[in-house]
């Protein structure tokens, strides 16, 4: 009985406010009639990913009203997806792991395909890095295509609660390498790590910013452009007219072993693996041992992955010269 007299106020003052609702505001949100799981039951090719998403308990989720983004795998993406990761069905993909993937395949908002601009956005899926969201990369240099990985083969499916476009393959959670490889922009990083890695003793560079478990890091990533700059200032024609050894000094000055999200970022000393660099988060710039200042670019900060984050910057950092 105490119980009951405890819930009537609040039942109450609930009606009170519905009614209030209804008479001051004459906005009605319609209900989610053909929502984005509907979408996905009403196709053959996406009972994969239904099964998915009620293994991974996120069918409510996907019913509410979202809006929502949603990248759709179809059934021949998931069948590639367990055999390129040894699974024999979706059963014995772990639910945690499963749960994260499909986020990542979730962004907020109702984006169509003519809302959709080469650059990043976060997804639905978060970081154990540092429990950020993840970034993806949108590529429509040619087509949709994301994280260098899964493109758009059917686009604008609209539902009450967002829209969908049908993938090509499941997008896999992404590595700091991931985000350097799939965006031309930053191809010059790839070489400088591949050179530095031919080196004697090798760098595992590409195999470690590869691996999901390792880290995790902080890169402050050099444009193809900043690249550029360095050579002119080095009077070099590319990079392999310097030695591997320098490649990887220069390297390990833009890289922290951690993950600090921008707003993490504090003025002053900043260790990195080669050395102090010196951060000025006023004007958001880094100057490294040779009073050379890099900006970090505001617009391409924060770019996560599993084993850690991605700030760019318009110069290349050089050790004590």
């Amino acid at each position: 009985m105490k119980k009951l007299l405890k819930i009537i106020p609040i039942l109450f003052l609930t009606i009170l406010f519905l009614q209030s609702c209804d008479n001051d505001d004459d906005t009605v949100i319609p209900p989610v009639t053909n929502n984005i799981v509907d979408i996905a039951q009403s196709s053959e090719d996406f009972t994969s990913l239904v099964a998915a998403l009620q293994k991974a308990n996120l069918v409510t989720t996907l019913q509410t009203q979202g809006p929502f983004t949603v990248l759709a795998p179809t059934n021949a993406a998931f069948s590639t997806f367990l055999l390129d990761n040894g699974f024999g069905s979706l059963d014995e993909v772990p639910v945690d792991v499963l749960t994260n993937i499909l986020l990542n395949h979730v962004v907020g908002g109702r984006l169509a395909s003519t809302d959709l601009t080469t650059g990043y956005a976060s997804t639905f899926a978060t970081s154990s890095a540092s429990n950020a969201s993840m970034s993806i990369f949108i590529d429509t240099s040619n087509g949709v295509r994301f994280n260098g990985v899964s493109s758009v083969t059917t686009a604008d499916i609209s539902a009450d609660n967002g829209i969908v476009h049908v993938v090509d393959a499941v997008i896999g959670l992404p590595t700091i390498a991931t985000f350097a490889t799939s965006n031309n922009a930053l191809s010059i990083l790839v070489d400088a790590l591949v050179y530095a890695d031919s080196g004697s003793p090798t760098v595992p560079y590409i195999s470690t910013v590869s691996d999901a478990t390792a880290g995790p890091f902080t890169v402050f990533t050099p444009t193809n452009d900043a690249f550029a700059d360095l050579l002119t200032e080095l009077n070099a024609n590319a990079l392999t007219d310097l030695p591997p050894s320098a490649i990887n000094d220069v390297l390990l000055y833009h890289i922290v072993g951690a993950n600090v999200l921008s707003g993490q970022l504090t003025s002053g000393p900043v260790a990195t693996l080669g050395g102090n660099i010196t951060a000025n988060t006023s004007d958001f710039t880094l100057t490294d041992p040779n009073n050379r200042v890099s900006n970090i670019i505001t617009s391409l900060v924060d770019i996560q992955a599993e084993n850690g984050v991605v700030h760019v910057i318009d110069k290349v950092i050089l050790p004590l010269q």
